[in-house]
């Protein structure tokens, strides 16, 4: 790949974007960059606390306003949060501005992956209280996934290196 497009991982959460943006990134030699990682570093705050304190609002106008700035970039991948596709601009730009690849994973998948993650301030309930949220997540998310998606991939069974090798395949077969 002579020219170095931005690449954009979108899903839910659980679904390996970020384990993955950074396996792509040291495969590809390209800057990685992860949208909730972003906000936690200018915040000097964990995302659960900025929900805790700015609300599902707060924290969305800021994710809004850091999926703009990154994307302006050239040549880098972004792992964005599972959420970021409810803002119409953040569709836009990511759409607009890189390869959207949107990386694809069940329910059941998503419960084992979070299981132990303290981090996630949507899933802080017992299993099926947690279940149910993903479920309404994925109902409510999934459409704007596909609505930009120019390549879906599973990452289920699969390691963070095969998924990276088939994007990689992916994106020289689609150029």
């Amino acid at each position: 790949m002579a020219e170095k497009r931005n690449i954009f991982l979108i899903g839910p959460m659980g679904a390996g974007k970020s384990t993955i943006g950074r396996q792509l990134s040291q495969q590809l030699s390209m800057e990685f960059y992860d949208s909730d990682q972003e906000i936690e570093k200018r915040t000097g705050a964990d995302i659960s606390w900025v929900f805790d304190v700015e609300g599902e609002q707060g924290f969305r106008d800021r994710e809004k306003k850091i999926i703009d700035e990154l994307t302006q970039l050239h040549g880098i991948i972004l792992a964005t949060g599972g959420g970021s596709v409810l803002s119409r601009e953040s569709r836009n730009h990511l759409s607009a501005r890189g390869t959207v690849i949107y990386l694809k994973t069940t329910i059941e998948k998503q419960l084992l992956r979070t299981q132990r993650d303290r981090k996630r301030p949507l899933l802080q309930k017992d299993i099926l209280a947690r279940k149910k949220t993903l479920e309404n997540l994925a109902y409510e998310r999934n459409p704007f996934y596909h609505e930009i998606a120019d390549i879906v991939v599973n990452t289920d069974e699969k390691s963070a290196k095969i998924v990276s090798n088939r994007i990689i395949y992916l994106l020289e077969k689609n150029h």
